[in-house]
């Protein structure tokens, strides 16, 4: 288990469609939950894809207040019902933020850790955070939601935040403690 590094807007790993991973749940997809739970806990998020962290498959995690952590693999959205226009930001836009419009309640399927296929329904911040971490595995990004004068502006924002900036990767930085 390891807290890896975010790649961030501008690396071509997030837009890239991620590979299925089929039927079989090996150790090496279950240390990518574990790894994918741990930073998104060390980034303080509510979800995470896979290619996010550099690995294209479709893997995704969600856990949102008082809810379970729970896990995509290969996930299918079945079902949308209602919408609701929020403000979204993303790990890998750090302080971009940005409203998007996103199906209120679905119905995902998605492999558990155990091989199984199951249904999962969810609303609120949940079904929000899946619609997200899916459109990373499609290689969509928040600023793909937004219209286009809003995501000019947040690009350049972007831009001028990062001036000097080279690396397309984000670490996290060290707690009092580790030091």
């Amino acid at each position: 288990m390891s807290i890896r590094p975010v790649h961030l807007l501008g690396s071509p790993v997030l837009r890239e469609r991620a590979k299925e991973v089929g039927g079989a749940v090996d150790d090496e997809v279950r240390k990518l939950v574990e790894d994918l739970r741990e930073t998104m806990h060390a980034y303080k998020g509510v979800g995470l894809a896979a290619n996010q962290v550099g690995a294209t498959r479709r893997v995704a995690v969600v856990e949102t207040e008082g809810n379970d952590l729970l896990v995509l693999i290969d996930p299918v959205i079945l079902e949308r019902e209602g919408e609701i226009i929020e403000e979204e930001g993303c790990l890998s836009i750090p302080d971009i933020y940005g409203d998007v419009k996103r199906a209120a309640n679905i119905v995902v399927e998605t492999t558990s850790l155990d091989g199984e296929r199951v249904r999962v329904p969810a609303s609120e911040l949940k079904s929000r955070a899946i619609q997200h971490e899916i459109d990373h595995l499609d290689g969509i990004l928040l600023l793909d939601r937004l219209n286009i004068l809003t995501r000019q502006f947040k690009l350049r924002k972007w831009k001028n935040q990062r001036k000097g900036e080279t690396s397309l990767l984000r670490e996290v930085p060290a707690t009092a403690d580790e030091a």
